[in-house]
């Protein structure tokens, strides 16, 4: 597994990424980055970890939102459950940082 160092906003993260995965982080991020900006840019909320988990669960939403894309594929609900994991990983290893 390769190590990719990302920024979200405005903090440096080093993330797990599979062989081939880098395009698909790389979208991931952005959309993390995004959503987490916007929420941040709002004035309303300060801490970065109450802003981390409110973009994780408007980005949860919208997938639960999603029919999945085909019989095979990951359930959103297993896709959540990822995507809430790793952001468990990150706040932690952040609130182990301050």
């Amino acid at each position: 597994m390769k190590q990719i160092e990302v920024q979200i906003m405005g903090q440096g993260y080093v993330l797990g990424c599979p062989e081939g995965g880098e395009n698909r982080l790389a979208s991931a991020v952005e959309k993390v980055d995004e959503a987490m900006c916007k929420i941040r840019d709002a004035g309303k909320i300060k801490a970065r970890d109450r802003i981390a988990v409110l973009a994780a669960l408007n980005l949860a939403f919208d997938l639960a939102d999603r029919p999945a894309a085909t019989e095979g594929s990951t359930t959103n609900s297993a896709q959540l459950q990822a995507l809430l994991q790793r952001l468990d990983n990150v706040l932690a290893r952040d609130n182990q940082l301050l």
